[in-house]
């Protein structure tokens, strides 16, 4: 393995993670921090409550693309799968953590789809599909991100992917269920809140 590459990969993916869309996009469309709005989150879900589904699917996207873009470009240099799972690793991390936000960020649900898009297509196929079955039927986003990372890194697994890429399948649900441990507790004793689109005030 080409170590220079591999911390090479690793910034990159961790410099493209770390581009908050959410924060971004909804300044320039709305003028608002979505920080302080709603959960105070980052990410499509609270975009989606707080400033309705327009903006929420470009963070979605956008989130989904930083993502990608990163494993796209290093892939331009090898093929080496432990390479590629490292750069999707800072993508993860960047995205959690990101280096614009004093090192907070997103629950990295849809970085991480992205990056399952791209080397677990059908692991992530599988994860989406549990999701929107799980959101509509129950309308709790965070249940169906929690389960849906499950399916989705079992997945890597059972179809057999380059043991680096079901690696990173595993530690990228570990990542996604840590950073939902509040939803978790609120699902648990029953305050967690169902998804439904907001819309801001537009006298505030």
């Amino acid at each position: 393995m080409n170590y220079l590459l591999a911390a090479g990969g690793f910034l990159l993916g961790y410099v493209f993670g770390s581009i908050p869309c959410g924060l971004w996009l909804v300044q320039a469309f709305h003028g608002i921090d979505i920080r302080k709005k709603g959960s105070g989150n980052i990410g499509a879900t609270n975009v989606f409550r707080t400033v309705g589904p327009k903006t929420a699917a470009a963070v979605l996207i956008g989130d989904m693309l930083k993502g990608i873009l990163a494993l796209y470009i290093i892939s331009r240099f090898t093929a080496d799968p432990i390479i590629v799972a490292i750069t999707a690793l800072g993508a993860l991390l960047g995205h959690n953590y990101s280096l614009f936000l004093g090192f907070k960020g997103g629950k990295g649900v849809a970085t991480g789809l992205g990056l399952f898009l791209y080397m677990l297509p059908w692991g992530a196929a599988a994860g989406f599909g549990v999701w929107v079955i799980i959101v509509l039927i129950t309308r709790f986003v965070s249940l169906g991100s929690i389960v849906a990372a499950i399916v989705a890194a079992a997945s890597g697994w059972y179809l057999k992917y380059p043991a680096p890429y079901a690696v990173f399948g595993t530690l990228a649900c570990l990542f996604v269920v840590i950073r939902h441990k509040d939803n978790i507790k609120r699902l648990l004793n029953g305050t967690e809140s169902k998804i439904k689109p907001g819309h801001l005030d537009k006298n505030k």
